[in-house]
């Protein structure tokens, strides 16, 4: 079994941040969760909401399902709020 360098991320999301330059928990940190999602979302890959709130958690080192909903809301109008590049 593979160690993961991310809670809440399974393997693929994991190979997209690799793509993306985003390999270690620090990297996420240093990056943001919404700046992550929206370099995920700008090389095309698939990310969903549920992806934006893990990268959260992970970033927190909590279950995405954890977040408080004031933090869900603010994550969600954010990715509402991303430009369409």
């Amino acid at each position: 079994m593979t160690k993961r360098n991310f809670k809440n991320i399974g393997p693929v999301s994991e190979e997209w941040l690799r793509a993306a330059g985003i390999h270690t928990k620090e990297d996420l940190e240093k990056v943001g969760s919404i700046a992550a999602y929206r370099t995920l979302k700008l090389f095309g890959f698939n990310a969903s909401l549920n992806l934006l709130y893990a990268l959260e958690g992970a970033i927190r080192d909590s279950h995405w399902t954890a977040l408080p909903e004031t933090v869900k809301a603010r994550l969600k109008k954010a990715a509402r709020d991303l430009p369409n590049e």
